[in-house]
């Protein structure tokens, strides 16, 4: 695929290693490193596929990964064993519970915003009032970017494999995936990502789906959220920054044709 996202919105090695530990359910402490490494490099496997620019930064904590796995495969050194030997997990874990403690902060702090939007400081009408509160009752937390790859790895497993008996030309554009999704949206308040890649004819149009959902939230126009983490993701627009539609198709292919000619030049 020529289209090349950028993103520069999403999180770190740190966060899929976190994400993968909450949702195995496993001890910080006591990380098996062989499940958690397949685990990991599976979901670098499928950045790959996407052609995100994000890979290489998830690389180097690939190279970590496997490095310990190889020492923690290795028999003790008969020399040192009369010594306490260090755990080859330990740095990883003092890393880990670090990172997780600053984001277990922000997400207190991000609480707290959030629970402070509902006191009203200024006189409010009370059939305003009411209705605020009215749509404040259905509570959602925001998908990761492990989340919504999640959901497609699981989307591209249970597809039926594609038996051709024809040759049929079908050209999916992220640009016409973005007006697709977009339209829908002005159908529906909201649209379930399960139901997106349900509709796709194949597994490749299921990706650029995939492709346009990540642009669209970069562009900040929708957002993936869920009811509970791990849960289904639901698409939504963005009604703090709605924009008309033609505006995102005329952008997305301008960032197109600047991949390709920049392709070219290499």
């Amino acid at each position: 695929m020529s289209y090349k996202l950028k993103l520069d919105i999403f999180e770190g090695p740190l966060d899929l290693l976190l994400y993968l530990i909450k949702k195995d359910d496993i001890d910080i402490s006591d990380i098996p490193i062989t499940s958690i490494t397949e685990q990991y490099m599976e979901y670098i496997e499928m950045m790959k596929l996407l052609d995100l620019d994000i890979v290489g930064d998830f690389l180097v904590m690939a190279a970590t990964l496997m490095q310990i796995k190889s020492r923690m495969l290795l028999p003790p050194d008969p020399i040192e064993e009369e010594e306490i030997e260090e755990d080859p997990r330990d740095e990883l874990v003092r890393r880990l519970q670090e990172y997780k403690r600053f984001k277990d902060v922000a997400d207190a702090l991000k609480e707290k915003e959030i629970k402070r939007k509902d006191f009203f400081a200024r006189t409010v009408d009370e059939d305003v009032k009411k209705q605020l509160v009215e749509d404040a009752k259905e509570t959602f937390i925001e998908a990761s970017l492990f989340d919504l790859i999640n959901a497609l790895s699981d989307a591209l497993n249970k597809a039926p494999e594609e038996i051709l008996h024809e040759i049929i030309t079908e050209e999916f554009t992220v640009e016409q995936k973005i007006h697709d999704i977009l339209h829908g949206l002005l159908e529906g308040s909201k649209v379930s990502l399960a139901k997106l890649f349900s509709v796709a004819k194949s597994k490749m149009e299921m990706i650029v789906t995939f492709l346009a959902i990540l642009e669209l939230i970069r562009l900040q126009e929708i957002t993936a959220v869920q009811k509970r983490t791990f849960d289904d993701i639901e698409i939504m627009r963005n009604t703090d920054n709605m924009v008309p539609m033609a505006n995102f198709v005329e952008n997305s292919t301008e960032n197109s044709i600047e991949n390709n000619e920049t392709q070219g030049e290499g």
